[in-house]
């Protein structure tokens, strides 16, 4: 992807020629540690060549969105100063997490929490170390990185939260950083008409700052292709007012955003100010800002032959540095010193003085921001006495009631409490009616900020229920946005909806490898206790587990007897929720079926951890035909205290070396004598 940058105006520059060298510079230590982040083990600040056994074992790591968002970073840092803002950063690209943690380390947020990360080499070598590591933190933005509301694991949601961490907070601006991967997802697309319920004088503003960096993982993406045009109006249509910032020569670009992001801030400004002063009640069109700018900006450029930045592959680890490819090393090497970090660190490792002070203070700092650490703001709810609300039945049968009209009245009563600390708000689409919600509006409007006809009902500028979007993914990210920065709220939806929102919640165990644990455990199980009869079946086909009589796939009794037995007991290993196994078996004769499946655990570590943390693995299952079978006396004790201690084991292996033990690596199944 080629991009010319469009100049700003030069006898107007908003940045200093001393202020762009140190902004630059900054930028060039985020992109330090974020490289350092993905790759190094140790040597943090090469002061010794570089070698293999600095590098990680297994690198895991998306370096494509990273610059780019280091850039946004520091010059949201310059306007916060600039304007005294109270703003945080949201991070919509997945698995940018090395901009976040790497930025959170420079500003200072990240040690303060974290004491033993400190800001200087010993502490820089455990950023790095930890990152995408056994033991570490995940490669994504997670809730455990300072200044974070949003999950960058699952896409689409990053608007959304920005608009419910809004609602009622006048004073905050919420920057949110939009992938255009991400903006092909369906609530992302459907997040843009957000700006059609936020009110300027009530909420506060988001300011979305579209990166088109031109590529997902392995294809272009639909808004990079389009003409400018097209997309501008695309923008427009959505009723925002868009901002292009578009280059990839870092003085000119620096001086474009930093001006692009005066003016978008001015148009805030003045948005609010009308509002508020002279009572303008035109629905605003918020200002948003487009970065166009090369995917892996400053990265590798050709490797192998092949062009790295500025296509998708530099999505995620540009370059593979391992015993496969020795000679990458030199090319990571070369990479990490075109940052210069000489000039950025001291020799303790510090970042120097003048480069330090161009971030906030306290709690302007974007990772220290109190908004995005809600549970430091939350005040407690209002709440009614509930037996107001109780429902009068003098005898057995002779009151009819209907428990969601009950509590529609039981969530005014709670509205109206809470109004004047506007920490509540009841979020659904277009449901609070149907569902019998209604009583609500006796004390409060839906809140909506487009056009309003003679025959609409409650609509008004301001309002605790949030109902006109019928789209379940916006309404619950507005209040997942609302919750996670310090007030309460509640989400309602029909039955058959409500799964809609199911991956919002958790996210599925795609990556387990079930039976080649059960596999392994039965190798382990032979080993110890070779009087011990095993019978493994393969279930490719669910269905199967069902009875012939409730679906055409299932095995009839006489069969599914034959295999399972009737009352031996079963270890199952399923690779997604374990209901799903007994919901099909309920009514099959044997009741001993003991499944282990996806129970919601799993970050960025090993294969086989990820295992060990569902309690699918090997070692396990193992304890799970233990703890069946008491008949195994003391043979199956000894055997139950070998695995856990390789447990134990295991745990220690992989926090110090990163990658699973060799007995794991290299088992293979063979044929059991």
């Amino acid at each position: 992807m080629i991009i010319k940058t469009k100049k700003f105006d030069e006898k107007n520059n908003p940045l200093s020629r001393e202020l762009l060298q140190k902004m630059n510079a900054y930028w060039r230590a985020a992109n330090y540690l974020s490289v350092g982040q993905i790759y190094l083990y140790d040597n943090p600040l090469l002061k010794e060549p570089l070698k293999m056994s600095h590098v990680k074992p297994l690198v895991v790591g998306h370096w494509g969105t990273t610059p780019g968002q280091n850039f946004i970073y520091v010059h949201l840092n310059r306007v916060i100063k600039k304007y005294d803002l109270d703003m945080f950063y949201i991070a919509g690209p997945g698995h940018g997490g090395p901009a976040l943690v790497g930025n959170t380390y420079l500003e200072g947020s990240y040690s303060e929490i974290y004491p033993d990360i400190s800001q200087d080499e010993d502490g820089m070598k455990k950023l790095f170390t930890q990152f995408s590591f056994p033991g570490g933190i995940s490669s994504h933005v997670a809730p455990t990185t300072p200044g974070s509301i949003h999950e960058g694991g699952e896409l689409g949601y990053s608007l959304s939260h920005a608009f419910g961490a809004a609602f009622d907070n006048p004073d905050l601006i919420v920057a949110c950083v939009i992938g255009d991967g991400e903006a092909e997802t369906g609530p992302l697309a459907t997040a843009w008409q957000s700006n059609k319920f936020l009110n300027p004088i009530s909420d506060g503003a988001v300011l979305p700052i579209l990166h088109l960096n031109g590529y997902k993982i392995n294809n272009p993406t639909v808004l990079a292709r389009i003409e400018h045009e097209e997309l501008e109006k695309f923008m427009q249509g959505c009723g925002w007012t868009p901002y292009f910032v578009e280059g990839d020569v870092p003085d000119e670009m620096h001086q474009i955003m930093a001006g692009t992001l005066e003016k978008a801030i001015e148009d805030i400004r003045r948005i609010k100010n009308n509002a508020r002063k002279k009572n303008d009640t035109t629905r605003p069109r918020w200002p948003m800002i487009v970065l166009r700018s090369p995917k892996g900006w400053t990265g590798p450029k050709i490797v192998d032959g092949l062009q790295i930045e500025g296509t998708s592959r530099s999505h995620q680890v540009p370059l593979l540095v391992d015993p496969g490819h020795p000679d990458h090393l030199k090319l990571l090497e070369s990479w990490m010193k075109s940052y210069k970090a000489e000039e950025l660190f001291d020799k303790k490792g510090r970042l120097i003085p003048e480069l330090a002070e161009l971030a906030p203070e306290g709690d302007r700092r974007m990772g220290a921001n109190p908004h995005a650490n809600g549970g430091v703001l939350l005040r407690d709810l209002r709440m009614p006495d509930f037996h107001l609300h109780a429902l009068k039945v003098p005898s057995p049968g002779a009151v009819d009631g209907q428990d969601t009209l009950i509590l529609g009245k039981f969530l005014r009563d709670v509205a109206k409490l809470n109004q004047d600390q506007h920490n509540f708000r009841v979020f659904g689409p277009d449901e609070t009616q149907s569902n019998l919600l209604g009583a609500v509006f006796d004390v409060t409007n839906r809140q909506w900020d487009a056009r309003v006809e003679k025959n609409d009902e409650f609509l008004a500028p301001s309002g605790q229920v949030l109902d006109s979007m019928l789209s379940e993914h916006q309404c619950e990210g507005w209040l997942e946005g609302y919750l996670l920065t310090g007030r309460h709220g509640l989400f309602n939806s029909y039955e058959a909806f409500i799964r809609i929102i199911d991956s919002m919640f958790s996210q599925h165990a795609k990556w387990l490898k079930v039976t080649l644990e059960i596999l392994a455990a039965v190798t382990i199980l032979h080993q110890y206790l070779p009087d011990l009869k095993i019978r493994v079946i393969n279930v490719v086909d669910l269905m199967k587990l069902q009875s012939a009589s409730e679906h055409p796939h299932g095995l009839n009794e006489t069969d599914f007897d034959s295999l399972f037995t009737k009352d031996k007991h079963i270890i199952f290993g399923f690779h997604g929720y374990p209901w799903l196994v007994h919901r099909l078996t309920y009514r099959r004769t044997n009741r001993n079926i003991h499944v282990r499946g996806y129970v919601e655990e799993g970050t960025i570590t090993t294969p086989f951890d990820i295992r060990v943390q569902n309690k699918l693995d090997r070692f396990h299952l193992v304890q799970d035909v233990i703890n069946r079978l008491p008949q195994l006396g003391a043979s199956g004790a000894v055997l139950k205290k070998i695995v856990q201690d390789k447990l134990v084991e295991h745990k220690l292996y992989i926090d110090k070396n990163g990658v699973d033990m060799p007995e794991i690596l290299n088992w293979k199944w063979s044929n059991l004598k």
